[in-house]
């Protein structure tokens, strides 16, 4: 084995605000970059840590006040790692009995040298066998309750530490899927899909950071594991069928539809937009005037201009004609509109606002007085026969649609799976089990800002984690719009750069030891670099995110349709359109 040298040593340091640590002399403080894995070994047990800070320090003030000159190469060296030194900041994540950790480093190093010697199939196999030895050796990460003696000697993460944290891809005992590798390393970091699932995550990032490449990485992979089915509102046509590549020279990426077209269905609300683009099987998504319920409009308030004496009249009126109000209204003549006024106690003013206001729902590509049939119904179909819908929304992508739309469906589906876990719950029978669901929002702030959250169907899937089994993977922006209460409940956050500082508040809201990982977020570049912390990765930790390439469509896709024609793609999208009866 070769031996591997130490990088400094612990000098001070407390539980709460992490480990200061000396480098050693032969060991450049420009090597060290905030985000980097390092591992603190004590006396009894291995400390997994995250670099936080970076800094330099002299053992005398005359130094500072007299510093050698730029070119005296000779007295600098003689300062150097003696009088002049650099030092770093660690914040410890996880704890592991050194017992433990060296009898795995036996282990992994045998798996290792299996590998290397076997054929790609068979490195499956070896994988498998390491995860066999290690669950036999009942490996346990603890959280850090202690801190490691004085001159603990620090490391470089090994491709074994970063194995025995994250995991394997090919583990087959878990769901998971490599996310990125390490900044510094060629060694995947994978998240735990079941336990990402199981709660509401949250995808951040200013614009232009890669949030919907990030995005379409984790929902192929939840795709590919069979991990949940997912309810996709797309507003920018980006997750459906194919995307445009940032770059200087125009180039597109493939979409969920083409990877998996046996498991993707797309819905489009504006049919001519999606055949423009070249999706010819996209089901057309209409929704009538008696779906909309008051709900809805208070959720769009600000975009309809509306004041709140409209809404409570829109209340008065949904009690007399149920779910005709909205058709009732648009119809109603200013006579018909004072008797209504006379006899219920509304306000006219208010209704005739209510009115003028909702006849912008006329221009609405995809809304019509009455449907042939209940499209949410088709949607739900889908999701209960295991497949991944996308609703694309096409030239009807401004905010009162993609708002009201979503709120609409969800609000049913939601409601579809309450009655499913009740169901369940009496009769504890698996096959009455509901399949896990996540739906993907874009603009998420707008839906979950502290003003209206508790009247959106968001809040309250986002409080009620996964009581029904519905969770929510939010893609937005401007984490300090959302309501600091549903910030505490996102499980895992995946992070791309932040430069506000109220952003980055919003970004560690409920997690502990936060503030330590402020500065590591600040530091990340403007692309393909992430933090991710929370309920699907045992520890923090900054990657260097997947590419979405040919390489990973190979790798990802249930065949290979990179090489298939189109005809080949909507032939087998049309066998699984008939599966559900369409």
């Amino acid at each position: 084995m070769t031996i591997e040298k130490p990088l400094g040593s612990v000098i001070q340091g407390s539980l709460t605000k992490g480990l200061e640590v000396r480098l050693h002399p032969d060991v450049s403080v420009e090597e060290m970059r905030v985000g980097k894995f390092l591992v603190v070994r004590g006396k009894r047990s291995h400390f997994f840590c995250l670099l936080t800070d970076v800094s330099l320090g002299t053992s005398s003030l005359r130094i500072i006040a007299n510093p050698p000159h730029p070119d005296d190469d000779f007295l600098q060296a003689i300062l150097a790692g003696n009088s002049t030194y650099g030092t770093i900041e660690l914040s410890p994540m996880l704890m592991l009995s050194r017992e433990v950790s060296e009898r795995e480093e036996e282990i992994i190093r045998v798996v290792g040298q299996q590998q290397q010697k076997v054929s790609k199939n068979n490195g499956k196999s070896a994988i498998a066998s390491f995860q066999t030895q290690t669950n036999n050796s009942e490996i346990e990460l603890l959280p850090v309750k202690t801190i490691p003696v004085h001159f603990s000697q620090v490391y470089e993460a090994s491709e074994r530490d970063f194995r025995i944290i994250f995991g394997w891809e090919d583990d087959p005992t878990r769901r998971n899927f490599a996310i990125g590798k390490p900044l510094d390393m060629d060694v995947p970091v994978c998240l735990d899909l079941d336990r990402f699932v199981e709660r509401s995550n949250g995808v951040f990032g200013k614009s232009g950071t890669g949030k919907s490449f990030l995005t379409r990485l984790l929902l192929s992979g939840i795709i590919k594991k069979k991990a949940a089915v997912n309810l996709i509102f797309d507003m920018h046509s980006e997750y459906g069928w194919e995307a445009v590549s940032e770059g200087k020279q125009f180039s597109t990426v493939k979409g969920l539809r083409q990877l998996f077209p046996g498991q993707v269905e797309v819905y489009t609300l504006d049919p001519e937009s999606s055949r423009r683009r070249g999706i010819k099987d996209a089901q057309e998504l209409y929704l009538s005037y008696a779906q909309i319920e008051v709900e809805d409009i208070m959720l769009v308030q600000r975009e309809l201009n509306l004041s709140e004496a409209s809404i409570d009249n829109a209340n008065i009126l949904r009690s007399e004609f149920g779910s005709s109000w909205i058709s009732q209204l648009l119809s109603m003549t200013n006579e018909e509109i004072q008797l209504f006024c006379d006899e219920r106690r509304g306000h006219k003013g208010s209704i005739m606002a209510l009115q003028r206001k909702l006849l912008r729902m006329d221009n609405l590509k995809y809304m019509r007085p009455n449907c042939p049939f209940n499209y949410v119904d088709r949607i739900l179909q889908s999701l209960d026969a295991g497949k991944n819908v996308v609703v694309e929304f096409g030239s009807q992508s401004d905010m009162l649609s993609y708002m009201l739309v979503t709120n609409m469906i969800t609000r049913r589906i939601h409601h579809a799976y309450v009655k499913k876990s009740e169901n369940f719950l009496a009769s504890k029978n698996p096959v009455d089990r509901p399949t896990q669901l996540v739906i993907t929002i874009e603009e998420a702030h707008r839906f979950l800002d502290p003003a209206i959250v508790r009247s959106t169907i968001f809040g309250t899937i986002a409080r009620e984690m996964r009581k029904y089994f519905v969770t929510l993977l939010i893609v937005d922006q401007r984490p300090s719009g959302i309501d600091a209460e549903v910030m505490s409940q996102v499980g895992t956050r995946i992070t791309a750069l932040l430069n506000d500082d109220k952003d980055i508040d919003a970004i560690f809201t409920g997690v502990s030891g936060g503030q330590s990982l402020r500065s590591v977020l600040s530091k990340l570049d403007s692309k393909q670099q992430a933090l991710v912390l929370g309920h699907a990765v045992p520890m923090p930790v900054v990657v260097r995110t997947r590419p979405y390439d040919q390489t990973f469509y190979q790798e990802i896709g249930e065949t290979d349709w990179t090489q298939q024609s189109d005809e080949k793609v909507l032939k087998a999208a049309a066998l699984a359109k008939d599966d559900l009866g369409f």
